[in-house]
């Protein structure tokens, strides 16, 4: 990723995506990250809900001549909850995801597929009458619950953990909302953070820490790109890209972390669900043959299963 035509090329995709003009369903609508300009006059202060959804596949072989496992098992859950604040000019957006997945087959063993926690806090204050432009500050922590693995040769070797790593993030810069699908935060200044807090993790000297240490601090330019539609009759898109520029070193090197979720509603509560994850990080040096280079990471999941979107709340005054 040396070349600032990811961030084009990410800019693109989700202005294509926007100028869709296809109504957005209730399910959509209060997922979303960004506060929806409700059509009633009522006003509100606090408003909450979220999502829940867990998605399960199995397979079993006999006498199978193609070969294969006799026995696998997937079970990936993903649950969202929001709570925003909204008034005059002030705004707070608060937003929750955590995935897990685990994956238990007769020749591997059990494994986890998935493990991720991502909290966003963002404030804006409306600075223009239209309310398309906000001055910002943002908070992100994101990180995961267990050990992960790497496996050469169907042995484990520990490659994470809790808090390790753990990427806190803050930002100041400018928030801009032209619609309810698509919001635009950049930012000159941002700091983020890295954490090793396993004592195992951080003697190797993983995630651009160096080894014996437990942390490291960058400052450089954020732009985190959110954006939420229901691109065709019962299929939702969510999407979410990160970009950071390391202004101490290397800064035309651009970090990404985008997440993907297509959601294909069958019915009131089910639903299939594909989900692409994309992590480029040019510090996480342990790939290629000598186990010394960056790469593009890729996770994909795909699954049919139980849909509940949480009740919204609303708290009014005046």
């Amino acid at each position: 990723m040396r070349k600032m035509g990811v961030f084009i090329m990410v800019l693109m995709c989700f202005q294509l995506g926007s100028a869709q003009d296809i109504v957005v369903n209730k399910l959509r609508n209060e997922t979303s990250r960004t506060i929806k300009k409700e059509s009633d006059t009522s006003r509100w202060n606090w408003k909450r809900g979220g999502l829940l959804s867990f998605n399960l596949a199995q397979g079993s072989l006999s006498n199978w001549a193609a070969g294969g496992d006799n026995f696998s098992l997937t079970v990936n859950t993903y649950f969202n909850y929001f709570f925003f604040y909204k008034k005059d000019r002030h705004s707070w957006d608060n937003n929750i995801d955590v995935n897990l997945g685990y994956v238990q087959s007769t020749s591997l063993g059990g494994r986890k597929n998935d493990d991720r926690f991502d909290y966003l806090s963002k404030y804006g204050y409306k600075m223009d009458t239209l309310g398309k432009w906000y001055l910002s500050t943002l908070f992100n922590f994101r990180s995961q619950f267990f050990d992960g693995y790497t496996y050469s040769n169907n042995v484990g070797d520990l490659s994470s953990s809790f808090l390790s790593p753990a990427y806190i993030i803050l930002s100041a810069g400018f928030d801009y909302k032209p619609t309810d699908k698509l919001s635009v935060f950049i930012s000159p200044l941002t700091s983020r953070s890295t954490l090793i807090t396993n004592n195992t993790l951080a003697q190797k000297g993983v995630y651009g820490i160096p080894a014996g240490q437990h942390g490291i601090n960058q400052i450089g330019a954020f732009v985190t790109v959110n954006y939420n539609n229901n691109i065709a009759k019962n299929i939702t898109y969510k999407g979410r890209a990160d970009l950071f520029s390391n202004y101490q070193s290397n800064p035309w090197n651009i970090d990404l972390y985008m997440t993907n979720q297509f959601s294909f509603k069958i019915n009131k509560n089910f639903s299939a669900m594909y989900s692409l994850d994309m992590i480029y990080d040019d510090d996480i040096r342990l790939f290629g043959a000598t186990n010394t280079s960056p790469a593009l990471q890729t996770k994909s999941l795909i699954g049919i299963g139980y849909l509940k979107p949480l009740n919204v709340r609303k708290t009014k005054f005046g």
